[in-house]
């Protein structure tokens, strides 16, 4: 008489196996959770941006563009939750913070604040003129250092709807205040933003 055998494995295979694929989660799943956080990020700091140039266009096309114009400005344009001036956030990379107190910043329903550079376009040239702005995507200081995860991104907009972020600005672009007349400044972007 045949004795039929039971397949499957024993507690020790198993054991190794769940020791095995715990190894391999140690490794991935923070990488995973990065990478997703990385792509949040972008996403917020593209969207601000955008609204930022939609604003940008509509005060223009309004025929309220002149040389004073500043930031600040654009905020009736603008679809945010609130205005405040009682807010820290992370400044763009390499940098520690930025106090939205003298200028203001607008929070948005993502979370992501803008901050206002005060300075104003300083002309209407369309390829050197440009007005800068802050997007911080989770609105907060991170972690204060000057390479966090969470830094903002420093971003500017010309009269002729041109986007540009501090590493992909024209050479000679300036404000009101002379600001940023040395062209694009490679390292500013932080590591998870990307066109």
């Amino acid at each position: 008489m045949r004795q039929n055998r039971l397949k499957g494995f024993t507690l020790a295979e198993l054991l190794i196996s769940l020791a095995i694929l715990g190894e391999i989660a140690t490794f991935t799943i923070p990488k995973v959770v990065t990478s997703q956080q990385s792509g949040q990020y972008n996403a917020e700091a593209k969207e601000a941006a955008a609204m930022f140039a939609a604003a940008f266009q509509t005060y223009k096309l309004n025929g309220l563009l002149i040389s004073t114009t500043n930031a600040k400005d654009l905020t009736p344009y603008l679809n945010y939750v609130s205005y405040t001036t009682n807010l820290t956030i992370d400044n763009a990379y390499g940098y520690t913070t930025l106090d939205c107190a003298t200028n203001g910043c607008v929070k948005l329903h993502s979370g992501a604040v803008i901050w206002f550079d005060g300075n104003g376009i300083g002309g209407t040239n369309t390829t050197t003129n440009a007005l800068n702005f802050v997007v911080d995507p989770d609105g907060r200081v991170t972690d204060g250092t000057t390479n966090g995860p969470g830094k903002s991104v420093f971003f500017f907009i010309y009269p002729n709807g041109r986007l540009a972020t501090a590493t992909t600005i024209i050479s000679g672009t300036v404000n009101a205040s002379g600001n940023w007349p040395g062209g694009p400044v490679a390292g500013v972007d932080p590591p998870w933003f990307s066109w």
